[in-house]
């Protein structure tokens, strides 16, 4: 149910709820700490007040102390050493009669401070004085508390045991411990030391104030990494998903993430390379439209061509028009089959050179590749020649498809010789030019171009030849200023001065 409830959230929810929960583990630990710190240091301090009520009712044991006033008097200024990091001890008797009191020692030096005391008030306001002797009273209104508690101690199963509690009165906070006193297994009274623990107090205190600072702090600081995580990492990652859902939507809306692609981190690397790869979707998408557009044009007038011709079949029977017809049929099927077969050839062709990578290439090799491949067919069926010249036997060097690269050579050699008669000569000329450039020249001796804007050649579809030359699905030139284009390339058709058509691709050299 956890997973499925945090599945939901977005991720600054998420953080959130994952640092509140660990906040909140930490916090019930932290009181679980605070409770434990009281009883750990009160366990400490009755540790002492017990061994000192075990020594002195040793020692009133191994004296033969009797529980009276004076006896007990004279017992404790004897042995006032044993009391002396104690702030009052006092001893009752079985009837619970207060018979010993460290407070009431003539010698004792808390006495003297208290005379010293009862000096300086004559110097003080009447509220001052009031205040100080609240203070001064606090242990001996003690007294009745205690005497209230011996008795229930005496009923209580800790009888026979040291028997510990607290008590808070005005600003203080005291630490009782009494225990009663066996002589030959018989109880003559009780012991009770009282402490005064304010440093149980503060210590509780200091902590607190420690944790509560800290809980604010690591909230602060939860809360200004939130704003961060959201303002720098997550409001990013937003705008980036509503630009996807844009585009996948179509929709009009517009979304900005020019600030992003201006980021330097992961983030602007990712917005550069998503926005880079939704422009490469879009132009391939608008090209497959254009190419089905166009390839729909292509087909429509062999398909009503067809259509006019099988009507007519049916309806005639004069065999020399029918087999006209057929003539006609049987011209406009392999002609929508060129079509279909060259335009399913691009497609292909433009998939896998999404997939491929350039890298460094010899033209000079390249051409003399397809060259060779082309004067061993078309020297012995055509006598036509096909001659390559490269300027000074240089190696030219380019960064490219190599397949690609033949296949535009293919291409042209192709187209030329398609337009050129029999014992004719095509020449493929490489060369340096400025600007770190190489050209590429194919030249022939053909009809050349009867387009005044030769451009219109590279042009899907596009075919402007004679009949005696055959028919072409206009699809090689475009494929060719695609491939050029795909090298960071630029291709000129123009015709010879005196007979044929000359192409130039322009390629950077490396």
């Amino acid at each position: 149910m956890l997973s499925r409830f945090l599945k939901n959230l977005s991720i600054l929810k998420k953080f959130l709820f994952i640092n509140f929960v660990v906040f909140l583990v930490i916090g019930i630990l932290t009181i679980f700490y605070l409770n434990s710190i009281k009883p750990t240091i009160i366990k400490g301090k009755t540790s002492n007040h017990i061994s000192v009520l075990n020594n002195t009712i040793e020692n009133i044991n191994r004296l033969n102390i009797k529980f009276n006033e004076y006896e007990i008097k004279k017992f404790l200024f004897s042995t006032r050493f044993l009391f002396q990091n104690l702030d009052r001890v006092q001893i009752f008797d079985n009837k619970f009669k207060l018979i010993g009191d460290t407070d009431t020692l003539d010698l004792d030096p808390r006495a003297f401070s208290q005379k010293l005391e009862v000096i300086e008030m004559q110097d003080l306001n009447a509220d001052q004085i009031e205040k100080k002797k609240e203070k001064n009273d606090v242990t001996s209104n003690k007294i009745s508390f205690i005497d209230l508690d011996l008795k229930n101690y005496s009923n209580s199963n800790n009888f026979g045991n040291p028997y510990s509690f607290t008590e808070e009165s005005y600003d203080q906070f005291l630490l009782i411990t009494i225990k009663n006193v066996f002589i030959d297994s018989k109880n003559v009274g009780y012991l009770a030391i009282i402490e005064n623990a304010n440093d149980v107090k503060v210590a509780i205190a200091e902590r607190k104030n420690f944790i509560i600072r800290t809980a604010i702090f690591v909230v602060i600081v939860i809360l200004i990494f939130s704003f961060v995580l959201n303002r720098y990492f997550l409001k990013p990652i937003r705008n980036l998903v509503a630009y996807t859902k844009i585009i996948k939507d179509k929709s009009d809306e517009k979304t900005n993430i020019e600030n992003i692609k201006k980021r330097n981190d992961e983030l602007g690397v990712l917005s550069n390379s998503l926005d880079e790869m939704t422009n490469q979707l879009n132009k391939r998408i608008a090209t497959a439209e254009n190419y089905s557009t166009d390839l729909l044009h292509e087909i429509r007038n062999p398909l009503a061509s067809l259509k006019s011709a099988s009507d007519i079949i049916s309806e005639t029977e004069n065999k020399e028009l029918r087999s006209k017809l057929v003539g006609i049929v049987s011209h406009d099927v392999e002609r929508i089959e060129r079509l279909i077969t060259d335009y399913s050839q691009m497609l292909k062709d433009e998939a896998a050179i999404s997939s491929e990578r350039m890298k460094k290439i010899n033209l000079n090799h390249i051409a003399k590749s397809v060259v060779d491949d082309f004067n061993s067919i078309y020297e012995s069926k055509r006598s036509i020649s096909i001659k390559l010249k490269i300027e000074d036997n240089k190696d030219f060097k380019i960064l490219g498809i190599e397949n690609r690269i033949e296949q535009i050579i293919a291409n042209l050699l192709e187209n030329s010789i398609s337009f050129s008669e029999n014992n004719q000569e095509i020449i493929v000329e490489i060369s340096k030019k400025q600007n770190n450039q190489l050209s590429l020249v194919v030249i022939d001796e053909g009809i050349g171009f009867s387009e005044k804007n030769t451009n219109k050649i590279f042009n899907r579809f596009y075919s402007n030849r004679p009949e005696k030359f055959g028919e072409h699905s206009g699809l090689g030139l475009n494929i060719v200023k695609n491939l050029v284009d795909l090298h960071n390339g630029e291709i000129i058709a123009t015709n010879n001065a005196n007979k044929g058509a000359k192409v130039e691709i322009i390629l950077p050299a490396i």
